[in-house]
Order: structure tokens, then C-alpha cells, then sequence
């Protein structure tokens, strides 16, 4: 006899309230008719007989006390990170109002402003457009937390609320950052003109520190009021919708930033080859549009993506604990206490190695005009990494060393695991610069093949500059997290399992590493944000036309007290931006990893969920659909396989209806600025730039809408499918888009930094070789910025929206109707995924007979 008890949700059927007795609700559904036994064995469950990481319970954690810090309360502890990260949050507003208070020339500061002007309105587009695809994820929301989960509509509405919180963290915080940047560009530019190399690189540094510091004490101030002051049973439930809220809005930012950005780039990038126009000619309409993207693509996509990173990897530990460590919750509060107080002390950790950093680079570099702009933003990411991991092993001591019924060797070897994660966080970077530094041998060979095989042997001199990147950082993720692997089998760790959580130990430090990698987040968003500043800086130097307005060198030493240095100030601004290039491509591989390690330890809420599934099913004694979970999981089982293939095929169209959005728009946009290119103006027209920047707009916008919608319905329809199936989709779009990701980011940074050196180092700027970079860097452009970036929150919105899709589809009582909504669900991406190509495609050139 075949049993159907998908029906049941948290140990009761769906439709029947909580009030009335399980075994009533069971006869009145005719379930007793299938099966006695079941009845007896679910009669014996708690009413949480079964949950998911939506439904984790976080433990109460005021009666936690830590005996190595004299007794000090858990609470008082998280009272002490809110101290934290207001003092972080000071520091940031603080950097942006010394930030704004530099001498700046008002030629420069007008562009300035403009651009802020054009990068506003972006902002104000893309948050309507948040808001709009909000509305389809409330509804998914409501739907599992008020009719399958049975909360009240005022636990829903919080839970909603929380949601809106995390878009309005990601939305927030990239609002500062594009804020500081457009202003910090100015600056950069103005300070150059004073000779002093080092001031003129902290400028962008300072920014950008100021944006990482702000963003990781926003999200962590945001996270511990979730924790210490809701009510316990509504804490997990609006971690979740945190995070879900975080990931929706990173996605879109991340996604329509990146197409915005390169549509803009290659528009304006192309009229330097048709037109044989100088780097950001002010009468090139495409010049304005492409500061903006630098700033929605290289400053709006990566600030939301890192607030998202850091609270998804959060939550997905809490939930780890909490739903491994039912049985024991003091232990489970005191680690959560625990993860809580690492992150804030990240915080204090990224502060210390900045002012460190910068007394050490005044004592080096202070007094040349030049030297090697990469140098300083190197060492500040090895002394945050040395510094994370000291104090790493300190806290841990002191909170855990001394705890009764731990085993004494925990503290060390949980230190030992999330170091793990922070020496990735500086290798990986030293990894890339490998394979994308202005000083690479990758880089001068592109370079080098540009000379004598023009845009072809570019290109496929940076495709495998590209693939030898994967090959490598695959090999450093793996080893590091094969010595987390290693770690995670010391009996000090083993002994926090239960018994049939065992083979769950693993996970758990695979969640660790990810937690590892931020350890320096602040310092990683920093050297990430430093990129668009000095990008836009170089822009605004060219578009303020400061060098031909009569009688500039005598005004600005009347005004500002020193004699201009036009012809350094170039060069230095233009290093400046390879350095950016770098430094760029460094932080995507860590952001991505983070995905990828971290997804695995959302999955286990999911099989959690399928493993109390099963041990219902041997209850009751009887066949039925769901499998013991470890076997389940196996290679071998075709469910797997074909969710792995499902997984990787969705990675490729997710990267072809990306870049098919930025070939799009950039023709469009290369159509326009031909066609309305005065090349005996001086300026290009306000008209024309704003057009520029609504296409850009309209095609991001485009992209971003049909791609949301495939990722949304695939989440939607696998589970209904088959759980094992959706659980082998994650895992695959996880890993593929690891190595997709890799590949494409490392890729295009060979491309463009080898167009920098063409430009700075041989200074051939108008030339055929020069011509042929060009090329090269438009093909990168989509590769490094749009696709590759983008995976990220991607990946991560899908993991946490298939929690609540998988234990939707497991508590439907039919079949067919499963089968039916996935079907839908299923064929509506098709159309989406249809609709990227078909309906996005260039138009037919009619007169071409084309």
C-alpha cells in the first residue's frame, strides 16, 4: 500500500487548525484509513514534527554566560556589537565627510555632481523596480508562512517587514557607496594635479573603506536587534525573510548594474576605434553614461552583493546550529552567541589593519611620485588577514576554552577552520593578480599577442588566461577546504553532532570557511570599491577639459596653493585605474566563493526536512516516496545526476541572457551615438547623454526581468518535481557557476588590463594595437562585469527561496497537482528563457538582405 502524507506540515495536515488533536485531523482527512500505524508514530512527534531552516527555533539566550570573560552575559556581549558597529557605522559618515571636504576645482566637481545627478535616477528606477518584483515574492511568503505555517497575520506582516529589510539594506548601502564614490572621483582627480602619488591613491582607498565598514555594521546592527529583540519564535522565520529580502535586492542590483555598466562601456569604448577619438572624449555622448555604470555596475552591484553575502552566510550558520543542535540549546545558543561576536570583532580587526596599513605606507611610499599602486592595496589585505586570524583564535580562547562540557580543544580547532576561510580570502586575490595585473605574465602575453595577431589572438590569449584562473583557484578552494574537512573530524567537533548528525560535521565547517572569507570583508569591499573611483576619476579629469581652460595653472595656485602637474597627474590617474582593474577582479573570486561554500550549509535545511520526512515513513511502517537521506544524496542516484546537468545547463543560459542583454543595448547605444556623434562640438549635448543612459536603462531592465523570472520559476518548479532532483540543482548551479564565474571574471580582467598597459606603460593610445585591445576589453567588458559578477546572488537566492519551495511542494497532498504546478511553473521559464534570446535580439538590417 502506497501512503500520501505530503500532506503534513510541521506534524499536522494542511487546512485544519491548530486546535484540533492530530489524530483527529488525521481521521477527518481519511489518512487513518491508509494506515494505523502512521497515526501511532506521528501521534508520538512533538507538534514540530518536521521543519525546514525556515522554521528554526532559535534558543533562548540570556542564561548564556561566558566563564573565560569573568561570567559576562551573552546578551551583554551582543549589547557590546551594536556599540560596535555604531562606532564602525561613525567611522564610515565620518571618512565621507572628510571625503567631501578635500579641495576640489569646480570644473571638476560640477562633472562630479552630474554624475551623481544621472547615477540617482538609476537608483530611484531600479528601487521601483525592487519593489515591483517584491510584490511576487511576498506573495510566495505569505503563502508559506500564513497558510502552510499557520502564523498569525501579525507574525506574517514582521516576517514581511523583515523581507523589506533586508532590499532596504542592500538598497541603502549601495546608495552610500555610489554617494561616496561620486565624490571621492572628483577628488582623486583634483589631488592628482598635486604630484603626491600615495594621497592621491588613499583618496579611493578611504572611500572605499568607508563603504565596507558601513555596510558590514549595517547589516550586523541589523541582524542582532532580529536576534535579541523579536520574540524566539519569530526570530528564524525573519532571518529568513532577511535574507531572502537581501538576496532579491542584491540580485537585482547586481544583475541590472552589470548590463547597465557594459552596455554603457562598449558604447563608448567602440567610438574610440570608429571615430579614432581620445579616452572619455566629453563630445563622445556615451562618456557619461559609462561613469554612470562604472558606478551602478562597480559600486551599486558589489556593495548589495556584499551586504547580501555577509547576511545569507550569517543565517545560514544560525540555521545550521539551531536545527543540529535541538537537543542541546545552551550549547547551540552559546555558538551562535559565539559566531555573533567573531563578527563584530571583523569589524574592529579591518580598522586596526587600515590605520596600520596606512602609517606603513606613508613611512614607504609617502615621498615618491611614483611606484607601484598595487603594493599598498596587497599589503593592507595580508596584515587584515594576519591581524583576522590573531584575533580569531584570541576571542575564540576566551569564549570557548573555558566553557564547562566542551571539550577544551573546541575553541582551536573551530580557529583552525575559519582561518581556513581567511587565508583564502588573501590567496585567492594574490591568485588572481596572477592571472590579472598589469604586472602579469598572462597580462603582457595578451599584450604581447595584440602586437602581432591584433583583437584575434587577444582574445583567445585572454580565454585561456581565463581557464588556467579556474584551474588554479579551483585547486586553492579545494585544499583549503579539504583541511576544514580534515579539521571537522577532530573528536572536539564531532562531539557537538548528534549521533545521526554526524556526517553533518563537514557542512558545518564548510560554513565556516565561508564565514572565514569575510573575516576581511570590510577590507575586501574597500580595495573592490577603490576600482570605480579611480575608473570615474580618470573621466571626470578628461570631461572637466581642466588642462585647456585659460589661465588654469595660475588660478589653481592662487586657489588651492600649488602648481598644477598636468602631464603626471594623467599618467598617475590612468595607473590608477589598472590598479582599480586588479584589485576589482580580486574581490569576485572571494564573493563567489562564498556562494558556493556557503550554499552547501543552506541545503541541510532542506535535508533536515527530507530526513524526518523519512524516519516519519519507517514509523508508520509503510512504503512511500521519500528515501533515507545520506543514500538518497548518493552520485549514483539518477535524481542527482540529472538535477547536476539541470543545475549547469541553467548557468549557461543564465550567462548567454545576460551578455545577449549587454550585445543588445550596446548596439543600440552604438547606433544612437554614431548617428548623433558632432565631432565639431565640444561637448556632447545633455539630450544626447540622457538618452544614452535610458537605453542603457530600458535594456538592463529588459535583461534583468526576463532573467529574474527563470531563476524565480525553475526555484519554483524543480521541487515539485522531486526534492532529491532540486537538491542536485543547487549543488549544480553552485559549482558550475563557481568555475563559470572564475573563468569569465579573470578573463575579462586579462583583457582590460592589458588594454591599461597599451595605454600607460607603451603609450600607443589611437594605434591599431591599441585598436585591438579595445576589441579585446568589449569582449571582457560582459564577461568580467555582467555574467560572471552576477552568479553570486544568484545562486544564493535560489538556495534561499527553494527552502520555502521545497517544504511547499512536500506538504501538497496531490500528485497531479504537484506535477501540474511544476509543469507550469516549468513551462513559464521556458518562455523566459526563450524570451532572452529571441525577443532580445538585434534587429534585422533589412537593407543588408540580412
Amino acid at each position: 500500500m502506497q501512503l500520501d502524507y505530503t500532506g503534513l506540515t510541521r506534524g499536522r495536515l494542511a487546512g485544519f487548525p491548530r486546535s484540533v488533536p492530530l489524530p483527529l485531523v488525521m481521521l477527518k482527512s481519511n489518512v487513518w484509513k491508509q494506515t494505523g500505524a502512521l497515526i501511532l508514530a506521528l501521534a508520538t512527534l512533538a507538534t514540530p514534527a518536521f521543519a525546514g531552516e525556515a522554521d528554526i527555533k532559535i534558543p533562548d539566550l540570556t542564561h548564556v554566560h561566558f566563564d573565560g570573560l569573568g561570567g559576562v552575559s551573552g546578551l551583554t556581549l551582543m549589547y557590546w556589537g551594536i556599540v560596535i558597529c555604531a562606532l564602525g557605522a561613525a567611522f564610515g559618515l565620518i571618512q565621507y565627510t572628510q571625503t567631501k571636504a578635500l579641495q576640489v576645482h569646480s570644473s571638476m566637481a560640477s562633472v562630479s555632481h552630474m554624475i551623481w545627478e544621472t547615477c540617482k535616477t538609476y537608483l530611484f528606477t531600479q528601487g521601483k523596480f525592487l519593489a515591483i518584483l517584491w510584490v511576487l515574492i511576498g506573495a510566495c511568503m505569505i503563502y508559506y508562512f500564513g497558510v502552510l505555517s499557520h502564523n498569525t497575520a501579525a507574525h506574517v506582516v514582521v516576517i514581511l517587514l523583515a523581507s523589506v529589510l533586508g532590499i532596504l539594506g542592500s538598497y541603502g548601502v549601495a546608495w552610500f557607496g555610489i554617494r561616496i564614490n561620486t565624490v571621492a572621483n572628483s577628488r582623486t582627480a583634483f589631488s592628482a594635479l598635486k604630484g603626491n602619488a600615495l594621497n592621491t591613491l588613499f583618496i579611493p582607498l578611504r572611500s572605499g573603506m568607508s563603504v565596507g565598514l558601513l555596510l558590514v555594521c549595517v547589516e550586523l546592527f541589523f541582524m542582532i536587534c532580529i536576534l535579541v529583540f523579536l520574540p524566539r519564535e519569530l526570530v528564524g522565520p525573519c532571518f529568513i525573510g532577511f535574507a531572502i529580502g537581501e538576496s532579491l535586492g542584491a540580485s537585482v542590483l547586481r544583475i541590472c548594474g552589470g548590463i547597465f555598466t557594459k552596455i554603457a562601456d562598449i558604447g563608448s569604448d567602440l567610438m574610440k576605434i570608429v571615430f579614432k577619438l581620445p579616452e572619455d572624449d566629453p563630445k563622445n555622448p556615451g562618456v557619461i553614461a559609462d561613469c554612470t555604470g562604472d558606478n551602478a555596475g562597480d559600486s551599486v552591484g558589489p556593495t548589495a552583493d556584499g551586504f547580501e553575502t555577509y547576511g545569507v552566510t550569517g543565517v545560514a550558520l544560525i540555521s545550521f546550529l539551531a536545527l543540529a543542535l535541538v537537543d542541546s540549546q545552551e550549547l547551540c545558543a552559546m555558538l551562535i552567541i559565539w559566531l555573533f561576536v567573531m563578527r563584530a570583532l571583523m569589524i574592529v580587526t579591518s580598522l586596526v589593519s587600515y590605520f596600520i596599513n596606512d602609517a606603513f605606507s606613508k613611512a614607504k611610499y609617502g615621498h615618491l611620485k611614483d611606484f607601484d599602486y598595487e603594493a599598498p592595496l596587497t599589503h593592507l589585505v595580508w596584515i587584515t588577514s594576519a591581524v583576522s586570524i590573531g584575533i580569531t583564535f584570541v576571542a575564540s580562547y576566551y569564549l570557548l576554552a573555558h566553557q564547562a562540557g566542551i571539550n577544551p580543544a573546541l575553541w582551536w580547532v573551530l580557529s583552525v577552520i575559519i582561518s581556513c576561510g581567511t587565508i583564502a580570502g588573501a590567496l585567492i586575490p594574490e591568485f588572481t593578480k596572477v592571472f590579472v595585473s598589469t604586472n602579469s605574465r598572462h597580462v603582457k602575453e595578451v599584450t604581447n599577442c595584440s602586437k602581432h595577431g591584433g583583437a584575434s589572438l587577444n582574445i583567445l590569449s585572454g580565454l585561456v588566461a581565463g581557464n588556467m584562473s579556474a584551474f588554479w583557484m579551483g585547486l586553492v578552494i579545494m585544499l583549503l577546504m579539504a583541511a576544514s574537512y580534515y579539521f571537522s573530524q577532530n573528536a572536539a567537533l564531532l562531539a557537538l553532532m548528534p549521533t545521526k548528525f554526524l556526517f553533518a560535521a563537514p557542512i558545518f565547517a564548510f560554513g565556516l570557511v565561508a564565514f572565514g572569507f569575510l573575516g576581511m570583508g570590510p577590507v575586501t569591499i574597500a580595495v573592490d570599491s577603490y576600482g570605480p573611483v579611480t575608473d570615474n576619476a580618470q573621466s571626470v579629469y578628461e570631461l572637466s577639459q581642466i588642462e585647456g581652460r585659460p589661465g588654469i595653472a595660475a588660478e589653481i595656485e592662487k586657489d588651492f596653493g600649488f602648481k598644477p602637474d598636468f602631464h603626471n597627474a594623467k599618467y598617475q590617474l590612468e595607473k590608477g585605474d589598472g590598479a582599480g582593474n586588479t584589485f576589482k577582479a580580486t574581490a569576485k573570486p572571494v564573493l563567489i566563493g562564498t556562494a558556493v561554500v556557503g550554499a552547501t550549509t543552506m541545503v541541510f535545511g532542506i535535508i533536515m526536512l527530507l530526513q524526518k520526512l523519512y524516519e516519519i515513513q519507517v514509523a508508520s511502517g509503510v512504503a512511500g516516496p521519500f528515501k533515507e537521506v545520506i543514500g538518497a544524496l548518493s552520485i549514483v542516484q539518477p535524481e542527482i545526476i540529472l538535477g547536476l546537468i539541470m543545475g549547469g545547463s541553467v548557468i549557461y543560459w543564465f550567462t548567454g541572457a545576460s551578455m545577449q542583454a549587454v550585445v543588445t543595448g550596446a548596439y543600440s547605444a552604438v547606433v544612437y551615438i554614431k548617428e548623433h556623434m558632432k565631432l565639431d562640438a565640444t561637448t556632447a549635448s545633455e539630450k544626447d547623454s540622457k538618452e544614452v543612459v535610458r537605453i542603457c536603462t530600458v535594456y538592463a531592465q529588459k535583461g534583468m526581468w526576463n532573467i529574474f523570472i527563470v531563476v524565480f520559476c525553475f526555484a519554483l518548479a524543480l521541487p515539485f518535481f522531486n526534492a532529491y532532483f532540486f537538491i542536485g540543482y543547487l549543488i549544480g548551479i553552485a559549482f558550475f557557476g563557481l568555475f563559470q564565474a572564475i573563468f569569465m571574471a579573470n578573463a575579462g580582467g586579462a583583457w582590460d588590463n592589458a588594454k591599461k598597459i597599451v595605454e600607460v606603460e607603451l603609450r600607443q593610445k589611437g594605434t591599431d594595437l591599441h585598436a585591438a585591445t579595445v576589441v579585446g576589453d568589449t569582449v571582457g567588458d560582459p564577461f568580467k562585469d555582467t555574467s560572471s559578477v552576477a552568479m553570486n546572488p544568484v545562486i544564493k537566492f535560489t538556495t534561499l527561496f527553494g527552502l520555502l519551495a521545497v517544504e511547499i511542494a512536500v506538504t501538497m497532498t496531490n500528485q497531479n497537482l504537484k506535477t501540474g504546478i511544476g509543469l507550469f511553473f516549468f513551462a513559464v521559464a521556458l518562455v523566459f528563457v526563450y524570451r532572452s534570446f529571441y525577443c532580445m535580439r538585434i534587429p534585422e538590417d533589412k537593407s543588408a538582405g540580412i
